[in-house]
């Protein structure tokens, strides 16, 4: 069975910082903010939450397929998925814009600043879901604003359950928006940060968010995640990574391995003990798409 993958396909230009940005920023100057930070590390990787997501379920043995939107530039990513198996069939390409492209520089304590650029990305609502016999399940991750909503309400009216992953794009909805998201949606998952962003728009508590779904997974980082149903909590503990080489992609990375344990038929905490092994191996990769998990015990 497939799994749709709606958010972005993205070329992310990453670069490392050997510095701290704690000790280059002046607290008490923020309002006259003007920094520059020396990048001797520069690449250029893959990305992009949808692309991530694949990546991860595909390795995992699942059937990704990510639906995202790719600018003029971008066959060289359609060429990219197709040689790791992933389909394209939900795949758009739109002429004379750019695909989306992220620019993320990262500290020696793996914080992150990161400038996003949408591009073709703000077309994705173009491409529709409806009820297919194949898709068992799907997921919703940082995307154009409309296709977000419309994507919601896709899901919900083919009866497809589905993922609400609002990452860095939750700031684009109010408290009523995001509430709409949650009841259409069958789970939802945060990190910590936007797991008290949500709470705060929405005015509901971790608990009551999970009365309003299966299930409410806040993901910590090395704290590990907590699984949140039907107003209770469940702490799955961490897996230490081998080394910290870089965090990026190490979020979906994680809803990958989610998704592949929700379409196996898992129990959520089960889900997100396997989304903090790969999680782990992910972290001690470069790029968001070059990891491995030989020897992983799924």
């Amino acid at each position: 069975m497939a799994a749709v993958i709606c958010g972005s396909l993205a070329f992310d230009t990453i670069m490392t910082f050997e510095g701290r940005f704690s000790e280059q920023i002046l607290p008490d100057q923020l309002h006259i903010l003007n920094v520059s930070f020396l990048v001797p590390a520069l690449r250029r990787d893959f990305g992009g939450c949808a692309g991530n997501i694949a990546y991860s379920l595909k390795l995992l043995g699942g059937r990704p397929l990510p639906m995202a939107t790719l600018g003029s530039d971008g066959a060289d990513y359609v060429e990219r998925l197709k040689a790791q198996g992933i389909s394209t069939e939900f795949v758009r390409q739109v002429q004379d814009t750019y695909t989306a492209q992220a620019m993320i520089m990262t500290d020696r304590d793996n914080n992150q600043i990161t400038a996003f650029h949408p591009g073709a990305m703000m077309q994705a609502h173009r491409t529709r879901i409806a009820a297919r016999s194949d898709i068992r399940l799907g997921i919703i991750s940082p995307d154009g604003r409309e296709a977000m909503l419309e994507h919601a309400q896709q899901f919900k009216a083919a009866a497809i359950p589905f993922v609400f992953d609002p990452g860095q794009g939750l700031p684009m909805f109010n408290g009523g928006e995001l509430e709409a998201f949650i009841d259409q949606a069958t789970w939802v998952t945060v990190n910590d940060y936007e797991g008290k962003m949500l709470c705060e728009r929405t005015g509901l508590s971790n608990a009551e968010i999970s009365r309003r779904v299966q299930g409410l997974v806040v993901t910590l980082g090395a704290e590990g995640c907590e699984v949140w149903e039907g107003g209770e909590k469940t702490l799955v503990p961490p897996v230490k990574a081998r080394e910290i080489v870089d965090p990026t992609g190490c979020g979906d990375a994680w809803r990958g391995a989610m998704l592949y344990g929700l379409e196996q038929g898992w129990d959520l905490p089960r889900c997100a003990a396997l989304g903090n092994q790969v999680g782990a191996l992910k972290i001690a990769s470069r790029g968001p798409q070059n990891y491995e998990i030989a020897g992983l015990k799924v």
